[in-house]
């Protein structure tokens, strides 16, 4: 299948994209590379052993858009491209409402003007909010309590609008949980801009050296061990999952919507100890108080990811520190500081 792939050199997308040319898809990235660096379109290469179609387009631009449309025609697209810091959010509204909401109105009128039908959006977890009850699944209500989260339902909205407007198309929106980890190769992972804004990176850049402790924000939960517990993921378990959400739009099936998860919660201090144990190396910690807004806890419920796409998460906390690890200690300064070394 023709597959456009928007943000496909970022952290979840450069996985996706591997993913699907092992899976035999022919894949166009379209990225701004405002948030990625365009150097991970090397390491693809070198890991899939093809060629890459790449365009620098930002999805913002309609007519942009549309020309790559037109000169593509893909016959499905996977929707990475947009932000995703909740601080960030909060800080810049506009800008999230902007990039992700703006970029996906953009995409849907340039996917229109060839009738190209078949979307995968990259959604979340934030869109459930407060937990009403716990593990999330599909039904539970939606109530984001940041812009971030608003941003990504309100997309899904859109997306449902869209499909009712005309016959014969269909969407599968993915709700992540927490991404983690990398290629097993350790040339491709997550190289966040400036301070992570997540768990997984913090660590292994103390790890690494390049900060001297991880913020531990609230040791007082009602958990194991009184820190905050999440459902995290393997990331090239969450790429093969948009294999099976692409497979799934030629079902006929007009929206559907999945979580994304392993449904097993694991704390702060859990993952702390796990990457110290797999690497070999120590994590200083230091406890604060908690940060306004933060959960004690959220952990999803797959089961119909499983019973409709076939998928199910096959790695395990132990391989999401390995590879996370190999990731970092192969690159201790991301992809730029690599590269400009060499």
């Amino acid at each position: 299948m023709r597959v456009l792939v928007t943000g496909g050199a970022g952290y979840i997308g450069s996985h996706a994209v591997l993913s699907l040319l092992g899976a035999g898809h022919d894949v166009l990235i379209v990225d701004s590379f405002a948030t990625s660096s365009p150097r991970v379109i090397k390491r693809l290469e070198a890991l899939s052993g093809r060629v890459l179609h790449v365009i620098e387009r930002d999805v913002r631009d309609y007519e942009a858009m549309r020309g790559v449309m037109a000169s593509w025609v893909p016959e499905a697209v996977i929707h990475f491209a947009g932000l995703k810091s909740v601080a960030e959010s909060v800080a810049d509204p506009a800008l999230y409402y902007d990039v992700n909401v703006g970029g996906t109105v953009s995409l849907l009128r340039a996917m229109a003007e060839i009738d190209c039908s078949k979307i995968v959006f990259s959604s979340s977890a934030t869109v459930y909010g407060t937990p009403e009850y716990l593990p999330y699944d599909e039904a539970h209500p939606t109530n984001p309590v940041n812009p971030y989260g608003r941003t990504k339902l309100v997309v899904e909205q859109l997306l449902g609008d869209w499909i009712g407007a005309r016959e014969g198309r269909a969407v599968t929106a993915l709700r992540y949980f927490n991404p983690v980890g990398a290629h097993p190769s350790g040339e491709i992972g997550e190289d966040p801009s400036g301070v992570p804004n997540n768990l997984m990176p913090y660590i292994a850049q103390v790890a690494v050296g390049r900060r001297p402790h991880l913020t531990i924000f609230g040791d007082d939960y009602e958990t194991r061990d009184g820190t905050g517990e999440r459902d995290y993921i393997h990331v090239m378990d969450l790429a093969e999952a948009h294999v099976a959400a692409l497979m799934h739009l030629a079902t006929g099936e007009r929206m559907q919507i999945f979580n994304v998860g392993t449904g097993q919660g694991i704390t702060v201090r859990e993952m702390v100890r796990a990457f110290e144990e797999t690497a070999g190396v120590r994590v200083p910690t230091e406890i604060a108080a908690r940060r306004a807004g933060d959960l004690p806890r959220f952990f999803a419920d797959a089961a119909r990811a499983r019973d409709m796409l076939g998928w199910m998460p096959s790695r395990d906390l132990h391989d999401m520190c390995l590879d996370a690890w190999g990731w970092q200690s192969r690159n201790p300064g991301g992809y730029d500081a690599q590269e400009d070394a060499a």
